[in-house]
This record gives structure tokens, C-alpha cells and sequence, in this order.
């Protein structure tokens, strides 16, 4: 096993988490940012109003993606699992 099989191993598991959690992480981070709007222009200052619309929208997001992430996840394991022969040597 090289230096250069284990970085590509290392580089294809953070693409894959990336991929995987970069929807969720956007929707999360849209939302929020426009409650923090909402708040500011209104002037309501409740700490628990921020929670519910990124809890919903999340939700939301892993009901429509979460086909598509079980793939992504799905292949990156069979890729590992087929090059499981060059881990041992």
C-alpha cells in the first residue's frame, strides 16, 4: 500500500462526505440565513424560531436526497470493497 493510494483513498472519503452532507448543509444554511433576516427586519429576537424551519427544511431535504446519498454512499463502499485487495500488501 503507497503513500499515493492511501491519499487517493483519504481524498475520495472527504469528497464523498462533502457530496453527501454539502445539500443538507446548504438548505440548513439558506434557511437560517433568511429566519436571521426575517428576525432582524421584524426585530423578534426568539432564540427558538431559527430551530424549526432548518429542523423542517432538513427533513425535507433528506426525504428528496436521501435516495441519492445512499447511492453516493453505497458506491464509495463498493469502490472500497473492491479495492480491498491493495489495503493488504
Amino acid at each position: 500500500m503507497s503513500q499515493e493510494f492511501v491519499i487517493s483513498v483519504a481524498g475520495n472519503s472527504v469528497w464523498t462526505v462533502l457530496l453527501v452532507a454539502g445539500p443538507l448543509l446548504v438548505i440548513a444554511l439558506v434557511l437560517g440565513l433568511l429566519v436571521s433576516i426575517f428576525q432582524a427586519t421584524t426585530q423578534i429576537q426568539e432564540q427558538t424560531l431559527a430551530f424549526i424551519p432548518k429542523i423542517v427544511g432538513v427533513l425535507l431535504a433528506l426525504i428528496i436526497f436521501g435516495p441519492w446519498m445512499l447511492g453516493q454512499l453505497t458506491n464509495f463502499t463498493y469502490q472500497l470493497y473492491s479495492n480491498l485487495y491493495r489495503f493488504i500488501g
